[in-house]
């Protein structure tokens, strides 16, 4: 009986444990770096109190989701018209990650269309060893839970890069032009709008234009002009 007693007070206290740490509370920010990914690995906590304070949704609205190329373009993405355009990019993440936050991040956003850029990071290996079939059923997962909802898809190529300063043993050019590749052909048998950047970023050898970056793997004010001209035009053809 004391052992059975013992057990439960051990299962009880466990569970106890668990109703404690799972709260409806929004999270409690800044989280310092350095540990972001311990404690919030899709980054969850990024958006989660602006996506509680937006307007209703309108029948326009355009979720630009990606990584720190996408955040890095702010308040200059283009929609069908000026207002509810969401940028939805994190620094730095993976398409895994990027997948786990989709349903928070871009279908609870009920959107018109999502534009979706990911690769750059799962090349350089921000979240350990990946694969092409990773990287492609990650891309593929998301474009299809757009789809059932309604939501109408464009695919951004990867940006060009020659080095990735944080992980100079990977040789991304080849990765990058694999993974265009089937990124194209990909939208074009699903149906999805393809804004390819890549031609228009890209210099004679494979990495970024200089005139257009600022580091080799971000573009500057020039590039997102750039960028800018061809996101307009995948979201006209997305509307059609």
């Amino acid at each position: 009986m004391f052992i059975l007693a013992t057990l439960l007070f051990v299962l009880g206290a466990s569970a106890q444990t668990l109703d404690n740490g799972i709260q409806d509370a929004p999270c409690k920010y800044p989280i310092p770096e350095e540990v972001v990914l311990k404690v919030d690995f899709a980054r969850f906590c990024k958006y989660e109190l602006q996506n509680t304070t937006l307007p209703a949704p309108t029948n326009h609205r355009v979720v630009y989701f990606g990584d720190s190329i996408t955040e890095g373009w702010l308040k200059r993405i283009v929609g069908i018209s000026k207002d509810d355009v969401i940028n939805r990019g994190v620094g730095g993440q993976t398409s895994t990650q990027m997948l786990i936050r989709f349903r928070a991040d871009v279908l609870n956003l009920k959107p018109k269309i999502v534009h979706i850029m990911t690769g750059t990071n799962d090349i350089a290996g921000n979240t350990g060893p990946t694969s092409y079939n990773r990287i492609k059923e990650a891309i593929m997962s998301m474009c299809e839970q757009a789809r059932s909802r309604g939501i109408r898809v464009i695919l951004g190529s990867i940006a060009p890069a020659k080095i990735f300063p944080w992980n100079t043993k990977v040789n991304p050019i080849p990765h990058i032009r694999t993974l265009n590749k089937w990124i194209k052909e990909y939208a074009a048998q699903e149906g999805y709008v393809y804004a390819d950047y890549y031609s228009q970023l890209v210099d004679r050898e494979g990495g970024f234009e200089s005139r257009l970056t600022f580091d080799g793997v971000h573009p500057n004010s020039d590039g997102y002009t750039v960028m800018g001209s061809v996101a307009a035009d995948a979201i006209k053809r997305a509307n059609q």
